[in-house]
């Protein structure tokens, strides 16, 4: 199961800056389970959000050059607060690299003034015909998907 968890992508500065926001709702499915009496979101789908987001930096930083976009390290990972149905994490990643194979970021998440999360990231990025060149077709249609979802994304 992958979850979408960018709504909306309020700045981007190629190269350097991500904002981002995911709006959590009682509808999202794994508050079910996380907690039924206290449902809040999970610290690794704070992670995984922050990693959607750097993955849209990168994307369009390399002008879509790679297929996958995977966290390779979360490290200095620090939660500090809870996200629950009704508010809103605000996400800000600061790339520190962006490379060929990889990239660094420093990021925060925020519910209004309170910071619930900070980490460091590193990411891998690699088309699926790297290792395999049948996949080819496969990496030219998740790109094209990818650049879909980023024109809804970036709606204002």
């Amino acid at each position: 199961m992958k979850f979408n968890l960018i709504d909306r992508i309020t700045e981007l500065v190629p190269g350097q800056r991500i904002q981002a926001v995911k709006a959590l709702t009682a509808a999202e499915e794994y508050l079910a389970d996380h907690f039924p009496r206290f449902p809040v979101m999970p610290g690794v789908l704070m992670i995984e959000a922050m990693t959607q987001a750097a993955a849209w930096l990168v994307r369009h930083t390399e002008d879509f050059a790679h297929s996958m976009i995977l966290l390779a390290e979360a490290r200095n990972v620090t939660y500090k607060s809870f996200v629950a149905p009704g508010q809103t994490l605000e996400l800000t990643l600061d790339a520190k690299e962006i490379g060929r194979t990889s990239s660094k970021f420093v990021g925060v998440g925020r519910r209004g003034d309170t910071e619930v999360v900070r980490a460091h990231l590193t990411l891998r990025h690699f088309n699926l015909a790297d290792e395999d060149p049948t996949m080819a077709a496969s990496d030219r249609k998740l790109i094209a998907d990818l650049r879909q979802q980023m024109e809804l994304l970036t709606r204002h």
